[in-house]
């Protein structure tokens, strides 16, 4: 039903007063981020809107705010059943009337919902977009005063998009249903290509476009050579004592066999893959976000719900597709924007899985697109300057000096001079006949004694035991750069086998000096990430005493602990050990509402430590 003139004129002229009041005293909050208060003046407004805006942006706010000074209800496309929960809980938590509308509800519960919706009781309704398009749920809305339509996770309207989804692209009919509401599309990740498609299929035509920086300075980015990656992944995990992270494989079978081994090195771990069924799937999810799993090993299938502000680390075990799904996944670390880390391992076999997966792909079109992705994915796993710039880049956003906050701005690769050695793997790849793959060249070249290369007569080659002096991590990192630099092709058909290109002749030749980075296979972060980076020894014994009220709140209420407060709300009252309700309430995250329902208990635990 479209909004009266009378009432969009009345809250277009709402101050910017009324805006912090509901900020502070719903949401806790002191301050708006980048765009947001533009964003919120044009939705009062009745202005369209399409917002890019980075995970842990503050994206939900954009839309939650006006709902609550719009007559009438905010309808919420989300793609997950799980996302929906979390907004809702942590809306209902601050005493905002909120619901979601999907396939989760039993029969009794949807009818509920469906009456307080009719009854004008809610403010925001979550709902499916398959279930919203239903032409019995259109017809419903005809007799519900409609504030404002958030589209959630818009990247998922265009084909070209990271994460496309059939149903969202009906949603371009929402405008000739409700005429004259106001509609906000947001996205986290969407490369030019996927922005014209969402303003297309959304009539976002004439809507203003808000792009806030892709910046997460908090996040620590970090690539390893692959090279025993279990090992790498345990050693990374020694010093995270009980923080929550999430670790992305590609291939079911994978996450439960690291789950595995997580859980022989006595570390709290569950896999989750769309393999699992529901109930599996929603029992980790929920110990997960109540803190009782410390680490969620997944496939891609596994993040996009989770709105869970104090994931510390995000390590990929292989290499995603493209950088979008990086970004995002990697994203799901440090929402609170407390120090947090994201490492990948990358290898190359993981480039050559890729591709294959690609070769199976139909669509021409398509098939270019991802391939083109792939590569600018592999450009940044292989840089040698900035990781930060190299990602911010992609996006279209130039970052004015180094970031000093990744791998390679602490520690600089460094460089020698392989011509000779790369003069050996030429010479020992022509040896063998350009019939094997890495491994086999690396074993010739140290003098392995494999069953293998005596059966061959390898061992009477030229080249054999010539590279005795380098370990084969050495060995693999080298071969690996010669790929990358052109001088070897790694005949993904044919079994990996290595062949010579015409490149590696000025080398082989002597004609060509080759400068190279030494391979780089452990991380030597020793920061320390999160509550602990933030705080003082003093102060980190407060924060654990609150963690714990925290815990056994939540769990009394059923719902996850950062329902209750975000670990950066606790920090800040533990630096600032406030000693009365108005000292609280200047403290970020504490709103009018969790002052009443929690203020009493914590600041006891703040006057007892």
């Amino acid at each position: 039903m479209p909004m009266s003139i009378t009432a969009i004129s009345m809250h277009s002229q709402t101050t910017p007063e009324p805006l912090h009041a509901t900020l502070r005293k719903v949401f806790g909050l002191h301050e708006f981020r980048p765009h947001q208060r533009e964003i919120i003046q044009g939705l009062l407004s009745a202005r369209d809107a399409f917002v890019l805006m980075p995970t842990g942006g503050g994206k939900s706010l954009c839309y939650q705010l006006p709902a609550l000074l719009r007559p009438g209800m905010a309808l919420v496309v989300s793609p997950l059943i799980s996302l929906m929960k979390d907004q809702v809980d942590a809306l209902m938590a601050n005493g905002v009337a909120a619901a979601f509308y999907n396939s989760s509800l039993d029969p009794v519960q949807a009818k509920q919902t469906l009456a307080a919706m009719h009854a004008g009781e809610l403010k925001l309704l979550y709902v499916a977009p398959e279930r919203l398009m239903h032409a019995g749920f259109l017809a419903r809305l005809a007799d519900v005063p409609v504030s404002l339509i958030a589209v959630d996770e818009a990247h998922c309207v265009s084909q070209w998009g990271h994460d496309f989804r059939p149903e969202y692209a009906a949603l371009g009919a929402l405008r000739s249903q409700l005429p004259g509401v106001p509609l906000i599309a947001l996205t986290a990740t969407a490369d030019a290509h996927t922005r014209k498609d969402i303003v297309q299929v959304l009539g976002l035509e004439r809507a203003r476009h808000y792009v806030a920086s892709f910046d997460r300075p908090n996040i620590r980015y970090t690539v390893l050579e692959k090279h025993r990656p279990m090992e790498q992944l345990t050693r990374f995990l020694d010093n995270r004592g009980a923080e929550s992270g999430i670790v992305y494989a590609l291939s079911r079978k994978r996450t439960e066999e690291i789950t595995a081994q997580l859980e022989a090195e006595g570390l709290s771990a569950a896999a989750y893959h769309a393999g699992l069924t529901g109930d599996v799937r929603r029992d980790v999810q929920e110990r997960y976000l109540r803190d009782d799993v410390q680490i969620v090993v997944a496939t891609v299938a596994f993040g996009m719900g989770i709105d869970k502000p104090n994931v510390r680390f995000v390590v990929h075990y292989d290499l995603p597709k493209h950088i979008e799904g990086y970004y995002q996944e990697s994203g799901r670390a440090g929402r609170d924007g407390l120090a947090s880390e994201a490492l990948l391992l990358y290898g190359a076999q993981d480039v050559v899985t890729a591709r294959r997966l690609l070769d199976g792909t139909s669509n021409p079109e398509q098939r270019r697109i991802e391939a083109h992705k792939l590569q600018a994915m592999v450009g940044f796993a292989e840089s040698l300057t900035c990781r930060r710039r190299v990602l911010l880049g992609y996006f279209g956003e130039h970052l004015d000096q180094d970031c000093g906050n990744c791998d390679v701005c602490l520690n600089p690769p460094q460089t020698f001079d392989a011509t000779v050695a790369a003069q050996k793997v030429l010479s020992c790849v022509y040896r063998v006949g350009e019939r094997f793959g890495i491994k086999h060249v690396v074993d010739v070249l140290r003098g392995a004694d494999t069953e293998r290369i005596r059966r061959l007569g390898h061992a009477k080659l030229s080249t054999y035991g010539i590279g005795s002096d380098m370990s084969d991590t050495e060995w693999t990192s080298l071969v690996r750069q010669l790929i990358h630099r052109g001088l070897l092709l790694q005949d993904i058909g044919n079994y990996s086998v290595l062949r010579l290109t015409p490149a590696a002749r000025p080398v082989l030749r002597g004609e060509r000096e080759l400068v190279l980075a030494r391979p780089r296979i452990k991380s030597r972060s020793k920061r320390r990430s999160g509550a602990a980076a933030a705080l003082e020894a003093a102060d980190t014994d407060l924060f654990e005493a609150l963690r714990a009220l925290r815990k056994g709140l939540a769990e009394a209420q059923g719902v996850p602990p950062y329902v209750i407060f975000g670990d950066a709300t606790l920090v800040e009252m533990s630096r600032r050990r406030p000693a009365s309700g108005a000292e609280l309430l200047e403290i970020t995250g504490v709103g009018q509402k969790k002052l009443e329902r929690y203020g009493a208990d914590f600041l006891d635990v703040i006057a007892m430590n």
